[in-house]
């Protein structure tokens, strides 16, 4: 594995952590395991974030991989490219909104937006696992310029 693969390939792994994470807290609130539950989903948002940074940091200093499959999938690629980020930017508001919630011990709403977050998240974690198949698996995908370059003209 090389340097524009390991990356994907770690962050790809905490979001499916993450996911793992939120089913089993989902379970053990069901369960009525409540403080198991609260434990679990930390260790969750967690991952996510972790996510996040390795994802970001490899977004700014090596860049974003590119489609490298057949061109005549290029645009299906690209739509559903695109849902992949807009339900991963929803499942992030939507996780942010429950976890304050929880915070806030205000457990009525936590539950009812807690409910419809772990779906959307797990809707997230599914399609971030295919786009990384697409780019790193079935079509290995080429390197683009790193973000940070691009912005200092490098």
């Amino acid at each position: 594995m090389d340097l524009y693969t390991i990356f994907p390939t770690i962050s790809t792994s905490f979001i499916v952590i993450s996911a793992i994470l939120v089913a089993i807290g989902w379970v053990l609130i069901v369960k009525g395991r409540r403080e198991a539950h609260q434990k679990t989903m930390i260790a969750a948002a967690i991952a996510a974030i972790v996510f996040f940074v390795i994802y970001m940091s490899r977004t700014i200093f090596v860049g974003n991989t590119s489609w490298g499959g057949p061109e005549n999938l290029k645009l299906y690629y690209h739509i559903f490219l695109f849902f992949h980020i807009t339900l991963a930017t929803i499942a992030a508001v939507f996780g942010l909104t429950t976890l304050v919630l929880a915070f806030k011990k205000r457990f009525a709403k936590h539950r009812k937006w807690g409910r419809v977050t772990a779906v959307i998240w797990f809707g997230s974690a599914i399609t971030g696992v295919m786009v990384y198949t697409l780019l790193y698996v079935l079509y290995p995908g080429g390197h683009t310029k790193p973000m940070i370059d691009a912005i200092f003209g490098l």
